[in-house]
């Protein structure tokens, strides 16, 4: 076979005719409803022919949402076949999981015009016009939905599902005396019902020598449009309550019974504005960047005025947030603000929140102490939204036969006033009050807090009956970029007595060209037994810098307090700490100490892998020669579709995904990344991907590190899952070189509009039979198919042609009918 190199055309043809299209037809009425002939009748003379059976961009919408951006082939016969979605970034999300159904749906052929048989999802028509180059789709759907739907429905198909999340602390107190402690937390799918499960099992050293064990909690909870229903054995919690008031007297014991209330877990989070708009004065054209804790979330362009920014792509929740104006490259304005998008409001029209409990108070499968068990628990918690400055919130319990009061208010009464307070009262316990007061203000904040509480001197709860008090003021003050001073004043009375005050100084600056940030800290406060009941008066200066390797920090430390005897302690301290990306141990980290006792020092490592996640540390103290530690352990195993899986992730959402992953190239990393911004790194073999439930997800597969050639099959799946749901999916990854050739028939006539398969991609021919497609390096064949036949299969030999830039050069192909 004679060896000639081509290039493929560049999809131009198309976009030639159309923009010719539309200067001739400037006041043209739409044909959309005209037929693909008709059409292109309006074409100039010979444009028809570069228009048929190759490569269009189209935009693709469905019901009159866009669907995505995709390239198709149009036949003369008027059928359309998709062969790829090439752009997602302006698509909403739960129009993503659409777009992989109707990618499946258009892969093989399909009529323009009326849908009379074999109409997939209610389809009635599929339009192209080729005016705004447009693929328009319509399904019975369109004519039902008015408006957007503030709900998810209930997973259909979420099946059978199981997660369980264990947990292991041990510590030794390097007196000989261990404690520890496992819990199993465990949620399952059972249709359109989740069950939850919640067994521990202790052992403390100095308080309960023996090991013991109890189930926390058994119960079945069911979501529905803004509310859910819980059955079983439980301890009331403030599910879906925003402002929960704190009550004294203890917390609600295990309850048999029932439990229902207003919820938002299936509420759709449609795009919304801030409640308190922010507003910018722009002189020049320019940008506004958005910063949430030093990093960028959004940013968008403004023009000269007094205008509002666009809040609505904003994350919901209550925040502060940094703005600026950059104009001309140059930074403006810098000024703090706060969102105000209440998740738990998604609806300001609905201003409840509540939840209600009844039941008997008792204790399963448990060899802890009896509490009193028969008696009835009951209560109600509520959250009222009065405007969107200002929600209230009301709790009324019966707990171990005695009554729990509590109210609280949270009222912003400006952009840069808050204020805080709860009020309680329990049934021969006490009362208590909690107040907080916050001002922002351009460049700090300041924060005043009171709580107090009167305790019934007749019970026996807790270290100190009476009366105990605190009041602070902490005070947050930004200098420069680079220089910052904190302070902080509290008094208090009752289990401690007396008034301290803390004042700090922060600069953030380099040393060695290397990040460098320097703490100073003077302090004051009451005596305690770790001072002598004397003061604690000193003086701390810390040193944070960042090594030149990677992740690397060294911190020290000079200072001076007061000792276990009431004297001067002089001290100091060295640590360094070392993370890394790749491996079991993900950080080391150690500290050397000294002062008037004697050397101390600290080490510890954290770790993971793909089944479970923890750290461990040992301590040598100063002042005593016992050596303690600890070990903490986390790993969480999924069962679903018949599949098992283990991870070490720490991220625990309630529903999941098994996702196996097969690769020819050794040592390959993905990254599974869903729309919201998360990601986790997926590795050859099993993999398990923690996501949330009800609401409708997209995972997007990509590489690491762009070093490899590869093709990733599928590149992106939907999902949507009850809690404890787990679905599987399987991804392959395959080195691929790219083809470029072109094909001719028999007769040496090139072939357009022929499709080009191979097991990583395909593709179509141009007009001169010119063709480039992904083709799998470990199983290099192509097969020819033209109007839905196999003209021909070729294995090609990779070594026998030539190849630059991992293109592979096949030159004339001639393929006929085999």
């Amino acid at each position: 076979m004679n060896i000639r190199c081509y290039f493929p055309q560049n999809v131009l043809a198309g976009s030639i005719a159309l923009a010719l299209l539309s200067v001739g037809s400037a006041h043209a009425t739409p044909v959309t409803t005209t037929s693909l002939l008709q059409q292109t009748e309006q074409l100039p003379t010979g444009f028809a022919e570069h228009f048929f059976d190759v490569p269009l961009a189209v935009r693709v919408e469905l019901n009159g949402q866009l669907l995505g951006e995709a390239m198709i082939t149009l036949s003369r016969d008027e059928r359309v076949r998709l062969l790829e979605f090439t752009h997602n970034m302006d698509v909403q999300g739960h129009m993503l999981q659409r777009q992989q159904q109707w990618a499946q749906i258009l892969q093989t052929e399909r009529k323009l015009g009326d849908c009379s048989a074999d109409c997939p999802e209610k389809l009635l028509a599929i339009q192209y016009s080729i005016e705004n180059s447009q693929l328009s789709i319509v399904t019975a759907d369109a004519e039902t939905i008015s408006g957007e739907a503030k709900y998810y429905l209930l997973p259909e198909e979420s099946g059978l599902g199981l997660i369980m999340r264990n947990q292991l602390n041990l510590v030794n107190d390097g007196e000989g005396g261990t404690s520890g402690n496992y819990w199993l937390d465990t949620i399952a799918s059972l249709g359109t019902w989740s069950a939850q499960s919640g067994w521990q099992m202790a052992k403390s050293n100095g308080y309960y020598d023996e090991m013991h064990y109890s189930m926390q909690h058994l119960y079945a909870q069911r979501e529905y449009e803004g509310h859910f229903l819980r059955l079983g054995y439980f301890t009331p919690d403030s599910n879906n309550i925003s402002l929960q008031p704190i009550t004294m007297g203890g917390r609600p014991d295990t309850t048999i019974g029932v439990m229902f209330g207003s919820s938002d877990t299936l509420a759709i989070s449609n795009d919304r504005p801030s409640s308190t708009p922010i507003y910018v004065t722009v002189n020049r054209p320019g940008i506004v960047e958005i910063y949430r804790n030093q990093q960028l979330i959004n940013s968008q362009p403004v023009q000269p005025g007094l205008q509002t920014i666009d809040t609505r792509t904003l994350p919901g929740g209550i925040y502060p947030v940094e703005v600026r104006l950059v104009e001309d490259g140059d930074v403006t304005y810098r000024g703090d603000e706060t969102i105000y998008k209440p998740e738990n409001w998604t609806d300001p029209t609905n201003r409840w929140r509540y939840n209600l409990y009844a039941g008997k108070s008792t204790q399963l499968i448990s060899n802890w102490e009896k509490q009193d068990e028969g008696k009835l628990n009951a209560g109600v918690m509520l959250n009222y939204l009065l405007n969107p400055r200002l929600v209230s919130g009301l709790s009324v319990q019966q707990v171990q036969g005695n009554m729990q009061y509590g109210t609280t208010l949270d009222w912003r009464i400006s952009d840069s006033v808050s204020i805080y307070n709860n009020l309680s009262w329990a049934q021969n316990y006490g009362q208590g009050v909690d107040v907080q007061g916050i001002y922002n203000y351009g460049s700090g904040s300041l924060v005043l807090s009171h709580n107090q509480s009167w305790l019934d001197t007749r019970t026996r709860y807790g270290s100190y009956k009476g009366e105990t008090r605190t009041s602070s003021a902490n005070l947050q003050h930004r200098l420069s970029q680079k220089n910052s001073l904190t302070s902080r004043v509290s008094n208090s009375s009752g289990n401690s007595n007396g008034t301290g005050v803390d004042i700090g100084w922060q600069h953030n600056g380099e040393l060695f060209s290397n990040n460098a940030l320097w703490r100073v800290s003077l302090f004051d406060r009451p005596g305690s037994y770790s001072s002598g009941n004397s003061r604690n008066r000193g003086i701390d200066i810390n040193l944070s810098w960042s090594l030149s390797s990677k992740s690397g920090s060294v911190n020290a430390r000079l200072g001076s307090r007061t000792a276990r005897d009431g004297g001067r302690d002089n001290n100091a301290s060295l640590g360094w700490q070392q993370d890394y990306d790749e491996g079991f141990v993900r950080n080391l980290n150690t500290t050397l100490t000294a002062d008037r006792y004697g050397m101390g020092l600290d080490v510890g490592a954290g770790f993971q892998n793909s089944l479970l996640r923890g750290d461990t540390y040992a301590q040598k103290s100063s002042y005593s020669s016992g050596i303690s530690g600890g070990i903490n352990l986390e790993s969480t195993v999924a069962m679903g579709r018949s599949k098992l899986a283990a991870s070490g992730e720490s991220h625990y959402s309630g529903a999941g995904m098994i996702i196996d992953v097969e690769s020819d190239v050794p040592g390959v990393h993905l990254r599974a990344e869903e729309l919201n911004g998360g990601s986790t790194p997926l590795r050859p073999g099993r993999n398990f991907i923690p996501v949330e439930p009800y609401k409708t997800g997209h995972l997007q597969f990509d590489l690491e590190k762009d070093d490899h050639a590869v093709t990733i099959k599928p590149q992106s799946t939907s999902y949507q899952l009850n809690r404890g749901g787990v679905e599987y999916r399987k991804i392959q990854v395959m080195k691929t070189v790219t083809v470029i050739g072109r094909v001719l028939d028999a007769s040496g006539e090139p072939i357009r509009g022929g499709q080009v398969v191979n097991h990583a991609s395909r593709s179509v021919t141009e007009h001169g039979g010119f063709f480039a497609v992904e083709m799998n390096a470990s199983s290099p064949t192509l097969a020819i198919h033209h109007n839905d036949k196999q003209l021909c299969e070729l294995t090609l030999d990779i070594n026998a042609h030539p190849q630059e830039n991992n293109a592979l050069m096949v030159g004339d192909i001639q393929c006929a009918k085999s």
